[in-house]
Parts: structure tokens; C-alpha cells; sequence
């Protein structure tokens, strides 16, 4: 067997980059193979992977992410699909990989982040990440006294697919507290593999969004407009009910309604790296569909 090499920004080698996928679907479920093959895996996302005999043994991905913080554009860096082989760990493979890309990136991001899941929570702290809390914002809303012509989507048809990456590309930011932009790749992604049946286009509004319905609360998980929309009035435009509640899992215009502001629990905790305090707002939630 041959000592591991670090390998870069491979994704167009086919034997490296169907062994990161399967790598990625043995420990995550998740597989970036369609992403690829559609052509919406772009230069923003950088596999860095240990190597050995032509298998992917290691990996921690960058991902090159525009955001805007209390209104000031800021370049950050998320990683992602940070995973060992069973057979490679304990090796210190993640952390040199974790040091290799500090180095590497060092003076050209504002901001880096990640998010981790709760086994491996004293990892990060090591590499000078803190712990960061994110906010869910829900708001009750009533039906309104007109129709709409609501288009149910398909991510797996092509047709559907390069219409909703039209609006993903021209997409207006949501908030001026905190909004990522440039993120249609990520997007496509969740198109393609997570709200692939869960995609609506509201014709009077000209807006896609993502969209659940559960418990009859209605859930927005995004919003595509290339114009910037009244998020209350697309939540009302989607409600199956005379009243409901609505859960924003992004950052809305919070000057648009009252909003009930919890704390955002789940799996994965968010784990931010700054050289500055501060960097991001004391409430606000990261966009679901531009998570790595």
C-alpha cells in the first residue's frame, strides 16, 4: 500500500472523483455524481482528499461562499464532507487536511465556518473554531382574498430543473442581516437531491420557492426571485388554510412582520473561524440550501 497524497481539486477525474462519491454515500448518504453530470458542480467547491492506490481515503471540501453580514458583502469559506474511511482513521489524516487548507487560504476569506455533527464537537475547537447558535424565524400569516396560479416542480426533469437554475443564478438576496449569494451551485444540489419534489413556482409573483408542509405549519426553506418579493406575501400565497404559521429556514427582512425568534437546534452545530469579533449577527439562520 502506498502512503496517502494530498490531492486538490480533482473533480474531473473520473476514478478520483466516483471514489469520493462513494466515500460520501458509505458515511453521509449523500452522492454528488448527478450534481456533476448536470453541470452544476463548479470551481466553488474544492474536494481536498488524501489519496491512496487511486481511492479517496480522506477528505474536507471548501467550499468558496459569498454572503452579506448587517448589509456588507463578506467572502467566506465553508467547509464540507469532512470524512475518513474506517479504515484510515485515527491517523490524523482530517486534521492535516484541516491544517493544509488554513494554510492554503490563509488571508483570502473574512469568515470560515462549518457544520459539524455532535461526535466530533472537540475537533474543530482545536483549529481555533468557536461554536456559534443560529435562530429559526416563524411568523403567523392569513390567506388571501385572491388565487394564484401555483406550478408544482420536478427536480429530476430537465425542463423543471434548468428553469428553476435560471432564478437560482438571478436569485435577489433575502436579507440584508444575513443572506448567502452566488449559491446556485449549493442550490442545484438540494434541487437535484433534496427538494426535488418540493419545489413550487407562483406565477403572479414570479418566485420558486422550496417548500414543506408539515404539522400545517407551512415551511419555506428558500426563495427564488429576481426581483425582491414580499416573503409574507409568497408564504400567504402557499397557506392551505384561512391562518397558518410559517418557518423560515433562512434569515428573513425581519422588518416585513412580527417574528417569534427561538433558538435553532439540530444535529449539526455550526462552528465559525474569524479574525475579527462579531462576524456574524447575534440572530439569524444560515440558508438550508447553502449548506454544505
Amino acid at each position: 500500500m502506498n502512503s496517502p497524497e494530498l490531492v486538490i481539486g480533482y473533480q474531473n477525474d473520473d476514478k478520483l472523483r466516483f471514489s469520493l462519491n462513494e466515500l460520501a454515500t458509505s458515511i453521509f448518504g449523500i452522492q454528488f455524481e448527478d450534481w456533476y453530470q448536470m453541470g452544476y458542480w463548479d470551481h466553488r467547491y474544492v474536494p481536498h482528499s488524501y489519496v491512496v492506490d487511486n481511492k479517496v481515503v480522506a477528505n474536507v471540501s471548501v467550499n468558496l461562499i459569498d454572503v452579506i453580514v448587517e448589509g456588507i458583502e463578506r467572502k467566506a469559506i465553508q467547509l464540507g464532507t469532512v470524512m475518513t474511511h474506517p479504515d484510515f482513521r485515527n491517523k490524523g489524516l482530517s486534521a492535516k487536511i484541516m491544517s493544509e487548507v488554513l494554510s492554503r487560504y490563509e488571508g483570502k476569506y473574512d469568515f470560515m465556518y462549518l457544520f459539524a455533527n455532535n461526535t466530533v464537537l472537540d475537533f474543530y475547537p482545536k483549529f481555533g473554531f468557536e461554536r456559534c447558535y443560529e435562530s429559526i424565524f416563524t411568523t403567523k400569516a392569513k390567506s388571501r382574498n385572491r388565487s394564484y396560479s401555483i406550478t408544482k416542480l420536478d427536480g429530476s426533469l430537465k425542463q423543471d430543473r434548468e428553469f428553476v437554475h435560471t432564478y437560482a443564478k438571478q436569485k435577489k438576496t433575502l436579507s440584508n442581516r444575513f443572506a448567502t449569494f452566488n449559491a446556485d451551485s449549493l442550490f442545484m444540489f438540494y434541487c437535484i437531491n433534496v427538494f426535488t419534489n418540493d419545489l413550487y413556482y407562483i406565477k403572479e409573483l414570479d418566485v420558486i420557492i422550496a417548500a414543506k408542509f408539515e404539522d400545517k405549519q407551512l415551511h419555506i426553506f428558500d426563495c427564488l426571485s429576481k426581483e425582491e418579493c414580499s416573503l409574507i406575501e409568497v408564504g400567504e400565497a402557499m397557506l392551505e388554510t384561512e391562518e397558518g404559521t410559517i418557518i423560515f429556514h433562512f434569515t428573513p427582512e425581519l422588518n416585513e412582520a412580527d417574528y417569534r425568534i427561538d433558538a435553532y437546534e439540530d444535529d449539526d452545530v455550526l462552528f465559525v473561524l474569524s479574525k475579527t469579533e462579531n462576524s456574524l449577527p447575534l440572530q439569524f439562520k444560515h440558508p438550508i440550501t447553502s449548506k454544505a
